[in-house]
């Protein structure tokens, strides 16, 4: 992947799309870190899983990751998974939902999908956030919110799911620790969504299809991450007669400089 420097207004970095790459028999992107971006605002670490395709009788297993001193998050939008973890918990993620694990002073997940004779599709995001720093040994813990907790707004050709944090007036259930901002926004037939520079540092992912900054000429396609300038509200633009599926995250800066 190479990094583009852009000059334009509202337009911090763009990191041009990688290649999905087969791990542990399925599709995944690494979307953040990069040599020249590492963090975005909590955020140190973000991935997006397929679209995958499983045939009949197949599926994936990771290997068990120790985490501490982070929340990890995972949404799901096609498919199902279920994350075991070191604490004897076991907890299924249906499309909708999200699933929240404090990881504090450690714990071990364990994410698979089941082997099903029917075969099953996967889209999902896991997003991984450092805590602050008198919050990095708290006590392990797994919270689940199913879909009809997420809160959504639909209009004008725009649905915004707010994952975790707050943003448009709304606030998630999902317990953060610092200014955080997290939500999948799926644009239809030339709708616009308004931006707005309530969290200081804030990126979009494109998921599938097309977006375009207002008063900028070009669109980003699939796989591109856009990072914006600090505090500046933009416009996005789904192209006509095309949708478009984003994830946007962000949030105050962290205030502490962090290996990752």
């Amino acid at each position: 992947m190479t990094n583009q420097q852009r000059s334009i207004a509202g337009i911090d970095t763009v990191i041009l799309p990688m290649a999905l790459r087969q791990s542990d028999g399925f599709k995944m992107r690494r979307v953040l870190p990069f040599l020249n971006r590492r963090t975005v605002g909590p955020f140190i670490q973000f991935y997006h899983f397929g679209p995958e395709e499983f045939d009949a009788g197949q599926g994936f297993d990771i290997g068990p990751p120790a985490h501490a001193g982070l929340a990890v998050l995972t949404y799901l939008v096609d498919g199902e998974i279920v994350l075991r973890d070191t604490l004897g918990r076991m907890q299924t993620i249906l499309p909708g939902d999200v699933s929240w694990m404090t990881t504090g002073s450690g714990i071990v997940p364990r994410p698979s999908t089941e082997f099903k004779a029917s075969g099953s599709n996967l889209l999902a995001f896991q997003a991984w956030m450092a805590l602050p720093f008198q919050h990095e040994d708290v006590a392990a813990d797994l919270a689940h919110f199913a879909s009809p907790e997420i809160p959504r707004i639909c209009a004008d050709g725009v649905q915004f799911n707010l994952i975790a944090g707050s943003s448009d007036g709304l606030i998630s259930p999902v317990k953060v620790f610092s200014e955080t901002i997290l939500a999948e926004i799926v644009l239809t037939g030339s709708a616009r969504y308004q931006l707005k520079s309530e969290h200081r540092d804030r990126a979009i992912y494109v998921v599938a299809g097309e977006v375009r900054v207002v008063g900028q000429s070009g669109t980003f396609g699939e796989g591109a991450l856009i990072v914006l300038t600090p505090s500046v509200e933009v416009v996005l633009q789904a192209p006509a007669f095309h949708a478009a599926r984003l994830m946007l995250f962000g949030g105050g800066p962290l205030a502490d400089s962090r290996h990752v």
